[in-house]
C-alpha cells in the first residue's frame, strides 16, 4: 500500500519535472531556429541581389524582428536560469545569511511589480498597433509578432517570482507583497510627491540588493513617465524602435559567432599556436595568455566566458613556467576583458548604437588603443615572470607550421568579419551574418566540435540568454532617457560642467575619475545606456569627438571588470579557480595598476584613436 501511494506522489512530481525539461528544449531549439533565421535570410538577401538582382521580400524587417522575438525569448530564458543582469551584488557580500530569504522575498516582489506593469504598458502598445493592421508581409500582422513583448514579460515575471525560494509559502508571501504594491499604486495619485519618493526609494532598496538591471530602468521609468500623467505605454514604444533599430542585429550575430568558438575546440588549437609562436621567448607564456584572451574576448562580449574556456588551459601554461600562483591569477583574470576594444566586441556594437555612431567608425578607433591595452599588460606579464636563468625551449619551425594549418580557420576569422565589414561587399548585418556562420562551419563542419543536434541548440540558447538580458536592459531603458532628455536633464549637465570646468584636460581627467566609479558600482551595459546620453553631450561640448570619447568611455569600464564589488571578472576567477574573491582581487591589483596607465594613454593621446578613421576617410 505505501508503495502504491509513493508512486501515485511521485508521479505528479515526476511530470512536471518532463514539461518543464520539454519546456526548456522548446525554448532552446525556438530560439536557435530564430537565431539561424538570421543568420540565413541576410545572406540568402545578399547572393540573390548580387546574382539574379533580385531579393527576399520584407527580408530587412523580418530580421528587425526577429531580433524582437530573440530579445524577449533569451530575456525569458535568462529568468528562467536565474541569470538576468544586475547593478549591484552588495546581498551576496553585506546581507547576512540569516536575512536573505527575507530580502529576497522583497526584490523577487518589486522586480516583479515592475515586470507586470511593463507587461501592461506592452499591451496597451499592442492593442494600439492592431488597431493600426500594419503587414509585416501577408499574411503576417506586425502586432502578431509585437505580442512578444508583453508574453515575455509575463514569463519573466513569473519566473522572478518563482525563483525568489524553494518554498511555496515565501513565494506566497512574494505575492502578498506584490499585491500590497500594486493596491499601493493604485491608491496614491501617480503624480504624488509622496508616491513618487516611496516608489523611487523602494526601487533604489531593491536595486542595491540585487534585483535585474532592467527592472531598475523600467521601474523608474514607470514611476517619472506617471509623475508627468504620461502613458506608460511610451516605455514599450521606446523599446521596440530600439530592437527593430537596422543595425541592432549584429548585436546577437556577433556574440553568436564568440560562442561557436568559445564552446567548440578553438581554444586549444589557439592556445597551441600561440604557445609555439612565443613560448620560447622570455615571458613567453604570459604573452600567449594576453593574446589569446583578447582574441576570444573580441568575440565573445568580455561576458567572463573568456576566463571560463580559457583558464584551464592557460594556468598550468604560467604555472609551469614558473610563474608564481599569485602573477597568474593577475594576469589570467586581467586578460579577461582585453578584447573589449577589438571589433567586434559587443560593448563597441552598444555604445555605437546608443550614441548614434556609425559601427564601423568604432571598430575603427577601437584597434589601436586596445593594442594599447594588450601591450601594457603584455609587458607586465613578461616583467612578473620568474627572474632567475631557466632553460627556455627553442624555436620549433615544424611545431609553429602545423599549429598554424590546425589552427588556420580560426585566424582568418577577424579577417572575414573586417573584410566584409570594410570592402563594402556586404552591410553592418550581412557581416555579421557571415561571421556567424562561418564560425558554425569551422566548429560544427570543420573541426566537428559541436554536434548539429546535441551542441548547436545550447550554444545558441546561451547566447540568446545574454542577448536577451542586454536588450531588455537596453530596450527599457531608452523610456528613462526618454525622460531625462525631456526633462533636460543632459543640457543642464553640460551647461553646469562648461560652467565650472573650463578645460577639456581637467574634463576628461575627472571623466576618467568619474566612470572609475561608475565601473566598480554598475555592470558595463547598464552603465552605457544611462551614461552615455548625458556624456556625448558634455563631450560635445568640449570639442571631443564621439568615437574618441566612446573609446575612453570604455577604456574605463574595461576595469569595472576587475574592481569590486561588480567586477565579473574577479567573480568569474574565483568560481574558475576555486578562490576567495579577496585573493583574486589583491593578485589582480597590479594589472589594474597598468591598465590605468593604457587608459591615461588613451585618454590624452587622441591620434591613438583617431588614426584608424583618419586613414579610411571617416
Amino acid at each position: 500500500m505505501s508503495a502504491v501511494a509513493s508512486v501515485l506522489l511521485e508521479s505528479p512530481i515526476s511530470q512536471r519535472r518532463e514539461d518543464r525539461v520539454f519546456v526548456r528544449r522548446l525554448e532552446d531549439w525556438i530560439v536557435s531556429l530564430v537565431l539561424a533565421g538570421m543568420v540565413l535570410i541576410p545572406l540568402a538577401e545578399a547572393f540573390l541581389r548580387r546574382t539574379l538582382r533580385v531579393g527576399i521580400p520584407a527580408s530587412t524587417s523580418i530580421v528587425q524582428h526577429a531580433v524582437l522575438l530573440v530579445g524577449m525569448l533569451g530575456g525569458a530564458i535568462a529568468a528562467r536560469e536565474g541569470r538576468l543582469l544586475t547593478l549591484s551584488t552588495l546581498e551576496q557580500t553585506w546581507i547576512p545569511e540569516n536575512l536573505r530569504p527575507a530580502s529576497r522575498i522583497f526584490t523577487s516582489a518589486v522586480a516583479t511589480t515592475v515586470t507586470i506593469l511593463l507587461a501592461v504598458a506592452s499591451a496597451r502598445f499592442v492593442l494600439t498597433e492592431r488597431e493600426a493592421g500594419k503587414f509585416l508581409f501577408a499574411p503576417l500582422r506586425v502586432w502578431w509578432i509585437e505580442l512578444a513583448l508583453p508574453l515575455g514579460f509575463i514569463a519573466i515575471a513569473l519566473r522572478i517570482l518563482w525563483r525568489s525560494s524553494e518554498s511555496w509559502l515565501r513565494r506566497a508571501d512574494s505575492a502578498v507583497l506584490i499585491s500590497a504594491f500594486v493596491a499601493v499604486a493604485a491608491l496614491f495619485p501617480a503624480t504624488s510627491r509622496l508616491f513618487i519618493l516611496l516608489s523611487l526609494t523602494v526601487l533604489f532598496l531593491a536595486s542595491l540588493l540585487g534585483i535585474p538591471a532592467f527592472a531598475t530602468l523600467g521601474g523608474a521609468a514607470l514611476v517619472l513617465f506617471r509623475s508627468l500623467d504620461q502613458p506608460i505605454a511610451s516605455i514599450p514604444i521606446a523599446h521596440y524602435a530600439l530592437v527593430i533599430n537596422p543595425v541592432l542585429p549584429t548585436l546577437p550575430l556577433f556574440t553568436l559567432a564568440g560562442y561557436f568558438l568559445a564552446e567548440g575546440g578553438a581554444a586549444k588549437r589557439l592556445v597551441r599556436v600561440f604557445s609555439a609562436l612565443f613560448s620560447g621567448f622570455r615571458g613567453g607564456p604570459a604573452l600567449v595568455t594576453v593574446l589569446v584572451c583578447a582574441f576570444f574576448t573580441s568575440f565573445t562580449g568580455a561576458s567572463g566566458v573568456t576566463i571560463l574556456a580559457l583558464g584551464g588551459l592557460l594556468m598550468p601554461i604560467l604555472t609551469g613556467a614558473r610563474y608564481t600562483e599569485k602573477n597568474a591569477l593577475g594576469l589570467l583574470t586581467g586578460s579577461g576583458s582585453l578584447g573589449l576594444l577589438l571589433p567586434p566586441c559587443l560593448p563597441l556594437i552598444v555604445y555605437a548604437i546608443v550614441a548614434h555612431v556609425p559601427i564601423q567608425h568604432m571598430f575603427l578607433g577601437g584597434i589601436v588603443p586596445a593594442f594599447v591595452m594588450i601591450i601594457v599588460t603584455g609587458l607586465w606579464g613578461v616583467r612578473g615572470g620568474p627572474r632567475d636563468e631557466f632553460q627556455l625551449s627553442s624555436f620549433d619551425w615544424k611545431e609553429a607550421r602545423q599549429a598554424l594549418w590546425y589552427a588556420k580557420w580560426e585566424l582568418l576569422m577577424p579577417l572575414v568579419a573586417l573584410l566584409a565589414l570594410f570592402s563594402g561587399f556586404a552591410t553592418p548585418v550581412e557581416a555579421s551574418a557571415l561571421t556567424a556562420l562561418y564560425a558554425f562551419l569551422i566548429e560544427a563542419v570543420i573541426h566537428r566540435d559541436l554536434h548539429i543536434f546535441r551542441d548547436v541548440p545550447r550554444v545558441m540558447a546561451e547566447c540568446g540568454l545574454l542577448i536577451g538580458g542586454v536588450l531588455l536592459i537596453l530596450g527599457v531603458s531608452l523610456g528613462f532617457t526618454s525622460y531625462l532628455v525631456d526633462a533636460e536633464v543632459p543640457a543642464r549637465a553640460v551647461a553646469w560642467t562648461t560652467h565650472n570646468v573650463h578645460s577639456p584636460f581637467l574634463f576628461l581627467l575627472l571623466l576618467n575619475g568619474f566612470m572609475l566609479v561608475v565601473g566598480c558600482l554598475i555592470e558595463i551595459y547598464p552603465a552605457i545606456v544611462i551614461e552615455v546620453p548625458l556624456l556625448v553631450p558634455l563631450g560635445a561640448a568640449y570639442g571631443i569627438d564621439p568615437i574618441r570619447l566612446g573609446i575612453i568611455f570604455l577604456a574605463n569600464l574595461e576595469l569595472g571588470y576587475l574592481t569590486p564589488p561588480v567586477g565579473l571578472n574577479l567573480l568569474m576567477s574565483s568560481y574558475r579557480f576555486r578562490k576567495p574573491v579577496g585573493e583574486v582581487l589583491r593578485s589582480v591589483l597590479p594589472v589594474v595598476a597598468v591598465l590605468s596607465v593604457g587608459v591615461l594613454l588613451i585618454t590624452y593621446i587622441p591620434g591613438l584613436t583617431t588614426v584608424l578613421p583618419s586613414w579610411f576617410g571617416y
